[in-house]
């Protein structure tokens, strides 16, 4: 199958087009009603990776029979247009604990418009680009463990190790790849898109962390990527001629080495955030070799990654979550009824799309529509088989939601 140009509903991110979980694609939500209706269904292999929407192409990855596959799919039909495979295990070589809660690829896949190339990252560090203008054909492929040997993520205060192998997406940034090693090697490492050739490390030699990948922003025109490491947000210079090198930097180290959400950010403030020891959410001012804490609220999120829209801050992590983004005052918050696992979509209408727990769908006023309280406009309970773990991605008039044994539906929401 050919690629398409990107399109104002793609979603070619795991965030959304803007890699920001906002879309201008509206929810759907009509005349009172959200009619949801089921179009497809299908299995992906075991793992946590976000799908991805280009045109009308579905990407995403998964782990079975002992083989990491990559998969295209008709976003219609769900039809399987072409795979590409190569041996994997479930697990990363330094993995440790919790593997009742995760098995395959976690990270999900990194598509660039201008050449085509889907980037995909396994558990166990295998780094890849296929050429989805030739039906999948690899084009370089790589291991990160074997190159640099990063090592295994160590215990944190009270907690047990736990150490999930390769987790955070790769980016893309003009020429390079950008992803997180960790370790003696650099913690952020700069691949040359096209061959696989390493470009730079960062100077920071954290080992990596459990995030869902590194976030671009620029810091007084400064183009920057922030990445959640073991130990620390780490601002990171991407300007040609000091790559690499820290911007700003802001100690946070989370147990279980669990900062799992992104940082989120907006102009040159960037929210961190995650439960265990830390149970709050952050607002940080960064400038060159600072990072000034604005405000710190009792709130947190265990897996979904804050979405900042019109001055306010929304997520899902046991229940919904409304934040003033200036002050970090709530402003409302839903009942305790979601779980751990949640992932969170602003859409076109200005109402939230939150897909939680295994398999809790609901659609919810943003401030924008109700300021003083939480108001649920529809919830649907879907059969799913695992926790919730993948981002959600709305595109052309679907919802594609997966879990993390690789159950893929697709719903239909016009």
């Amino acid at each position: 199958c050919s690629a398409a140009p990107l399109a104002a509903a793609d979603w070619p991110h795991w965030r959304g087009p803007q890699a920001d979980g906002a879309t201008a694609e509206p929810s759907g939500f009509n005349e009172g009603k959200w009619p949801v209706a089921p179009a497809w269904q299908t299995d992906t292999g075991d793992g946590a990776s976000s799908p991805l929407v280009v045109g009308d192409r579905l990407y995403t990855l998964g782990n079975a029979g002992g083989k990491d596959t990559v998969f295209c799919l008709q976003t219609d039909t769900g039809e399987q247009l072409w795979t590409a495979q190569y041996d994997a295990p479930p697990y990363g070589r330094n993995a440790a604990g919790d593997k009742g809660l995760y098995r395959g690829p976690s990270s999900a896949p990194a598509y660039d418009p201008a050449t085509g190339l889907l980037f995909t990252l396994g558990a166990d560090g295998d780094l890849a680009a296929w050429n989805t203008r030739a039906a999948g054909a690899n084009v370089w492929k790589q291991n990160l463990y074997s190159l640099y040997d990063p090592p295994a993520r160590p215990k944190v205060g009270r907690s047990g190790q736990r150490d999930y192998g390769f987790t955070t997406a790769p980016l893309v940034y003009q020429q390079w790849l950008l992803v997180e090693v960790g370790g003696d090697a650099g913690n952020l490492m700069a691949f040359d898109k096209t061959t696989g050739k390493r470009v730079w490390a960062s100077a920071n030699r954290d080992p990596a962390g459990h995030s869902g990948g590194p976030v671009l922003m620029h810091v007084d025109g400064v183009a920057c990527a922030a990445v959640m490491t073991h130990n620390e947000l780490h601002v990171c210079r991407l300007d040609a001629d000091r790559a690499g090198q820290t911007m700003a930097a802001y100690a946070w180290q989370t147990e279980f080495s669990n900062s799992i959400a992104s940082p989120a950010v907006f102009e040159n403030f960037v929210l961190i955030t995650s439960a265990y020891n830390h149970g709050a959410i952050c607002k940080l001012e960064i400038a060159e070799g600072t990072a000034k804490k604005v405000w710190e609220s009792p709130h947190c999120s265990n897996v979904c990654t804050p979405v900042i829209h019109k001055g306010r801050v929304y997520w899902a992590s046991q229940r919904m979550h409304c934040l003033d983004f200036a002050t970090g005052e709530a402003l409302w918050t839903g009942p305790a009824n979601l779980g751990d696992a949640g992932s969170c979509i602003v859409a076109g209408d200005d109402r939230l799309v939150a897909w939680c727990d295994r398999g809790s769908l609901l659609l919810v006023e943003t401030a924008e529509r109700s300021a003083e309280e939480f108001k649920l406009l529809a919830r649907h309970d879907l059969s799913m088989r695992g926790d919730v773990w993948p981002h959600a991605a709305l595109s052309g008039g679907r919802l594609f939601l997966k879990d993390r044994t690789g159950l893929l539906r697709c719903l239909l929401v016009k």
